[in-house]
Formats: C-alpha cells, sequence, structure tokens
C-alpha cells in the first residue's frame, strides 16, 4: 500500500518517516542510487508501507546539501544586539545567501534587555527597516507570535556564536531540553559529525538538528543572484534594465541610498558582497 509521507530522520541507508497516523524506517529503492537521486531529509514521498520501501521522491522546492535536508521553509537567523553585538554585515549575507536558496529568513532579535533607551531606539529603526522591505522581525521574547508564524513548517536556525539559539529553541518548547545540546552544538560552531539529520518537532513544526549553512561563503553565488537577493533593489526605475546599481549615471538605487530611504549599510553591504563574487 501506498502512502505519502515525510522524511524525518536519515541514518546511512536508513529513512525514517512520519505520515498522517504512523512513523517507521524504510530502505529506499535501488533506482534512487542508479539515478544519483539521494532522499533527503525534509522529502515528501511515497512509500509501500507494507514493504517498508521508499518508491518516490516529489519534486523539492528547495534543497541543501550541508545539512543535507530539502523544502526549508524558513530560516530563523538569531541576531544578538549586544554581547556579542548587532554584526549587519553577517546579518545581511545570511539574508541573501537564505533568500538565493529559495528559503524565507526570518529575523530574530536577541538581548534587547541589555540596551539603554538610546541604543534601543537606534535598534528599532533599524528592525523598522527590515520589516519595511518585507522580511518578519520578531524579538525573542514574542514566543507566541513566533509559534504562530512557524506553524506546519520546516525550520532552520542560523546567526552568531552567543546570539541565543539554543535559549530560543528552549522557550519555544521547553520539553525539548535533552535535545537542545545536541542542537546548539551544531547551530553554534558547526560541530554536528554524526552522519544521523533529523527533524525535531516543536508543537506543530519541525525543525533540523542542524545549522542551515555551515558555510557563510557569498563568493560561491554569482552577482545577479546577489543583486536579486536584495529585495528593495526590485521594480527599480533605473535608466538601464540591467543597471547594477554601482557605477551607472541616473540610478535610483543609489539616489534612495542617498535620501535615506535604503539602509546605507544595506548597500554598503551590497557593494562588498559583489566584490567577493567570483562569477
Amino acid at each position: 500500500m501506498l502512502v505519502k509521507g515525510l522524511i524525518i530522520k536519515v541514518n546511512s541507508d536508513t529513512f525514517t518517516i512520519k505520515t498522517d497516523n504512523d512513523i517507521f524506517d524504510t530502505k529506499a529503492r535501488g533506482k534512487f542510487r542508479h539515478d544519483q537521486i539521494k532522499p533527503l531529509v525534509g522529502d515528501y514521498c511515497l512509500v509501500d508501507k507494507d514493504k517498508k520501501i521508499v518508491e518516490k521522491i516529489e519534486n523539492r522546492r528547495n534543497f541543501l546539501m550541508r545539512p543535507s535536508v530539502a523544502n526549508i521553509d524558513i530560516a530563523l537567523i538569531v541576531t544578538s544586539i549586544k554581547k556579542p553585538d548587532i554584526n549587519l554585515t553577517l546579518l545581511d549575507k545570511l539574508i541573501s545567501i537564505i533568500t538565493i536558496n529559495k528559503i524565507e529568513p526570518v529575523i530574530i532579535l536577541t538581548k534587547m534587555d541589555l540596551l539603554n533607551e538610546s541604543e534601543k531606539k537606534d535598534i528599532l529603526k533599524i528592525a523598522k527597516y527590515y520589516d519595511s522591505i518585507g522580511l518578519k522581525v520578531f524579538e525573542n521574547t514574542e514566543i507566541i507570535k513566533i509559534k504562530k508564524y512557524l506553524k506546519n513548517k520546516i525550520v532552520t536556525v542560523c546567526g552568531q556564536t552567543g546570539a541565543g539559539k539554543s535559549t530560543l529553541i528552549n522557550k519555544i518548547n521547553p520539553e525539548l531540553n535533552l535535545k537542545t545540546d545536541e542542537i546548539s552544538n551544531a547551530l553554534g560552531r558547526g560541530k554536528h559529525t554524526t552522519r544521523i539529520v533529523e527533524l525535531f518537532p516543536l508543537d506543530d513544526f519541525y525543525i533540523v538538528d542542524t545549522p542551515g549553512f555551515s558555510s557563510i561563503d557569498i563568493n560561491i553565488y554569482s552577482k545577479d543572484d546577489i543583486k536579486s537577493s536584495f529585495i528593495e533593489f526590485k521594480n527599480s526605475n533605473c535608466r538601464f534594465k540591467d543597471c547594477k546599481h554601482i557605477n551607472e549615471q541616473n540610478c535610483e538605487i543609489k539616489e534612495k541610498v542617498n535620501n535615506g530611504e535604503i539602509l546605507i549599510t544595506r548597500y554598503e553591504n551590497y557593494l562588498r558582497f559583489i566584490k567577493e563574487s567570483k562569477s
């Protein structure tokens, strides 16, 4: 009997499948190896439940090779405001990489309580800008809102070491304490060495037990990919349709930077990433 399922764990050549009513281990048909298709955690599939064999992998919306996961809906970028201080270059780099990989970036601000009133006002201005260009921004104290937004999603987490990734996971689901050590080690420093990749249930969504991006090198992406990842640059009325927003005359994006419509750090990071790109 063929049933639809989700691969929630891969351990060597054993695939754990979750269906609407059951969780069980399977193997994969030999044709996948012949066709050079590797079933991944996050794959939706058709399974022969009686024979315990994965028969078909559904089309993927996206996939990552490190870790080997598919169909990620959201990447939470956990962003410390203080201790460590906010790093807007890292934040923008993660936003670009996540967007290029067809995953939705969501910014989670942590340690807001360490700011004085003047510092908090500055950070809220930055947060308001990211919100204005279409990115969801939450403080890590807004757990009810975060959980509601993540409902029925497959989620991964990234961000600088010490930003509060494991703290966030504990706030979302305190019962996951036994899991967070392995999750936070992987998320914080990329120390995940086991061959097992797994989705952990947190309330009514899943979280990948490894970081979404073990490498944050932007140089592997093309200049066009980087440009398209800056969503506030889209639908510009520049003089040239292929305007790179760098040296061109009458560039609307540069004008918006100059008049404050586009955050200056965003544009500076765009130039930095374009320079780093090798293609």
